[in-house]
């Protein structure tokens, strides 16, 4: 399937509320899939809206938000406001950002020696010489959190990677993302960090772009590297999970991050953002995402989550 050059965004707009404070994000530039974001302060919506008031349910993550986007309210909510180490989340600024600058999706970009160097923990299976499409790296970014490819599309951007970091920030700064700061396009730095918060903000502007929700939620994908095919597999095994309905998701580890994990799905016919900071151990993020999905059906079904 040849990629889409280039993606819309439909006009809207909704209430992001964590505790006390809600923020209005609207969706503005539908060419540039960009988005602003205004502070609204203590509003009725947040003291008086729909609350949860079932048991905790138990998560193992540090930080950790759960957002009904449909009713634009906070769920649930821990150290949602800390900014921490957020990994190969990154990618998905990364996407937002090149399929935003309309550059060709067509294009072959060969990786190169510069896009080896990514130190501590930058696997890929992606050899020097080898050349793929704008579109191929960047499902590969997504869909399997491709370091080289990452950084490639960082590389392949007019300016190069310090130009195209710049061009992060910008748009981080665009979504109202306050705690938020980027150094790289992988995620291999651990100086690449944001909130929760700021992460569900980041998860629904990428949710509008069709090519990502595509990408980020398929299961696998082969290319051409020379004479040889490499497939590649999706990171988030709740993707190939009959019983979750996924609009878009990204996975993130290094040491200093732990595991991460963020989505946008339909649960109980409503749209949930949940963001998973810092899990520890190899499943705590699948299972603290399953815990969710369990809770808020509960709470749905036991009719806990009602109108204020």
């Amino acid at each position: 399937m040849k990629p889409k050059r280039r993606a819309m965004v439909l006009a809207a707009s909704y209430v992001l509320c964590a505790g006390p404070f809600c923020a209005r994000i609207v969706l503005a530039d539908a060419s540039a899939n960009s988005v602003t974001a205004a502070a609204a302060g203590p509003t009725a919506g947040a003291s008086q809206g729909r609350r949860v008031r079932s048991n905790d349910p138990n998560l193992r993550s540090s930080s950790v938000l759960v957002l009904d986007q449909t009713h634009s309210s906070v769920l649930y909510s821990r150290r949602a406001d800390v900014a921490m180490p957020i990994a190969s989340i990154t990618k998905l600024m990364t996407a937002l950002v090149v399929l935003g600058a309309a550059q060709p999706l067509d294009e072959r970009i060969e990786i190169t020696r510069d896009d080896l160097r990514g130190g501590k923990g930058s696997h890929s299976r992606l050899a020097a010489g080898t050349a793929l499409t704008r579109g191929e790296l960047i499902h590969l970014a997504l869909m399997s959190s491709e370091n080289r490819a990452a950084h490639a599309l960082g590389r392949s951007f007019p300016g190069g990677v310090p130009a195209f970091v710049q061009a992060m920030n910008a748009q981080a700064t665009l979504l109202g993302m306050i705690h938020t700061r980027f150094v790289d396009p992988a995620g291999l730095s651990s100086e690449n960090v944001a909130s929760s918060q700021d992460l569900s903000k980041l998860v629904i502007a990428a949710s509008e772009n069709p090519t990502i929700r595509e990408y980020s939620t398929d299961k696998a994908f082969a290319v051409r590297a020379g004479r040889h095919t490499i497939d590649f597999r999706n990171t988030d095994s709740l993707v190939s999970n009959p019983a979750w309905n996924i609009i878009v998701q990204k996975t993130g580890y290094i040491t200093e991050a732990g595991k991460c994990l963020v989505m946008q799905a339909v649960i109980e016919g409503r749209t949930v953002v949940i963001v998973l900071l810092d899990s520890f151990g190899k499943y705590t993020r699948v299972a603290d995402a399953k815990r969710i999905k369990k809770w808020v059906e509960a709470t749905l079904n036991e009719g806990l989550l009602h109108e204020g």
